[in-house]
């Protein structure tokens, strides 16, 4: 039977149906984790022959030794050498657009304030020594990541990153990844992917420094090795397959609408993607038009897509009202959100949880994905409830610093001894009693 367009009807659909449409094909990670232990135990052992061995057999690519982990300089010449010209200056400019909005993230590096007459407290912000970022390559290659979690880290004066990226057929790195990579400011590409990349930061290898943070999105085997290695390297941010949610209300126009839910619904059957309105028009109007969008892809891309649309992680949302669209989005917490609406800022204030929300009929999600500047490595899985996109504070750390004067002290110490005998301290009491009273003197 063909597949059809999914139309889930909201004001029909139980609690428990409403849930189901919740769901991230990632939600259950339990056997990835459970599979995961055999590859980080040989990398952590063996280093980069266990690398160059998984390089073979889970990336099916030819040609990788122990030796070569890291791509020479006459790879990275040779990635210049054989990309179209245009396709560089494209990587530029996005490069520049990304830089610029992430330079308006960095902290100041030191600041001081006087909270009370003679108490001086602050903060001095260094960058985290030695990241990795994670540049995937399973259904494609993409320098977009690159430079997404390259140039803040690169902004936030990380003096050691690191690129890691699984390797082609013929053990090969992506040529655009590379140049990416040195457009962005980064010397050092690797060939590592899935898990054994996540156990390569954790512990190091002989060609891969030991890593305190290893960031970008990536497969269930990725994901699933940095919750395993949780204890050895940090990752804040859950990244997983890709979702969004085109939200188009009445004004909105419904061609643009089915257009743009195949954004992120062509990038692998894993994806979700949920065109909501509350106008059983626009609705229908849209479940007729995707099709004929999905005949101007390849069949690759337009099944990945059909695959999203036509189950449970995907399809057409018909909600009751503009309130019930709301809740389902707040619920859903989408890693991209875009508003299709003649007014589309008047939605804005409903929506608390998204990762990225882009406004109105010219602002698609490619050109956020690729030029517009923010980063386009977002929390998925529902943890734009708890999470912020990639950017500059990820790679950067904060030290909290204290200075007191004399008077100061004569005002805080009294009350910090009382603090103290209450909790029971008594070396904290003595500090700030009378016996430092006979020292200062």
């Amino acid at each position: 039977m063909t597949k059809q367009i999914a139309l889930h009807d909201l004001s029909l659909m139980s609690g428990s149906d409403r849930a189901e449409l919740l769901k991230r094909t990632e939600d259950d990670l339990s056997y990835f984790i459970s599979n995961v232990g055999s590859i980080i135990e040989a990398v952590r052992l063996e280093g980069d022959v266990a690398l160059a061995r998984f390089a073979a057999e889970f990336d099916k690519a030819k040609n990788v030794s122990s030796e070569h982990i890291l791509a020479s300089e006459a790879e990275f010449s040779a990635a210049f050498d054989s990309l179209d010209p245009e396709f560089i200056e494209v990587l530029e400019y996005a490069a520049d657009n990304i830089r610029r909005f992430h330079e308006h993230q960095k902290p100041e590096p030191l600041w001081m304030t006087e909270i009370r007459p003679g108490v001086h407290v602050g903060e001095k912000t260094t960058a985290i020594d030695t990241v990795a970022l994670y540049s995937p390559r399973g259904k494609g290659s993409f320098p977009s990541v690159t430079l997404m979690t390259a140039i803040p880290a690169i902004v936030a004066g990380v003096p050691n990153p690191v690129i890691l990226t699984p390797p082609g057929p013929n053990g090969e790195i992506d040529p655009a990844t590379l140049v990416a990579a040195r457009i962005a400011g980064v010397e050092m590409v690797a060939r590592a992917g899935g898990a054994q990349a996540v156990a390569a930061a954790a512990f190091g290898t002989e060609s891969i420094p030991k890593c305190q943070k290893i960031e970008g999105p990536g497969s269930p085997w990725f994901v699933a090795a940095k919750q395993v290695l949780a204890n050895e390297i940090d990752s804040r941010l859950p990244a997983g397959p890709s979702e969004v949610i085109v939200m188009a209300d009445p004004s909105a126009n419904p061609d643009l609408a089915a257009l743009d839910i195949l954004i992120e619904s062509e990038h692998g059957s894993d994806s979700s993607g949920f065109l909501v309105t509350w106008s059983r028009e626009l609705a229908e109007a849209a479940i007729q038009k995707i099709p004929t969008f999905l005949d101007s892809m390849s069949d690759e891309r337009a099944g990945y897509a059909m695959d999203v649309l036509s189950g449970t992680n995907g399809g057409v949302v018909l909600a009751e009202s503009a309130e019930d669209a709301y809740q389902f989005i707040n619920d859903y917490a989408p890693e991209h959100l875009q508003i299709l609406s003649s007014a589309p800022e008047q939605h804005l204030e409903h929506i608390t949880n998204a990762s990225e929300i882009l406004l109105g009929d010219y602002a698609p999600g490619s050109l956020a994905n690729y030029m517009m500047g923010p980063n386009c490595v977002l929390p998925t899985s529902a943890a734009a409830k708890r999470h912020s996109p990639l950017g500059v504070a990820d790679f950067v750390k904060s030290t909290s610093i204290g200075r007191v004067e004399a008077h100061g002290f004569a005002e805080m110490a009294p009350k910090t001894e009382i603090f103290a005998r209450y909790e029971g301290f008594d070396a904290h009491a003595n500090a700030v009693s009378e016996m430092r009273h006979k020292f200062l003197k």
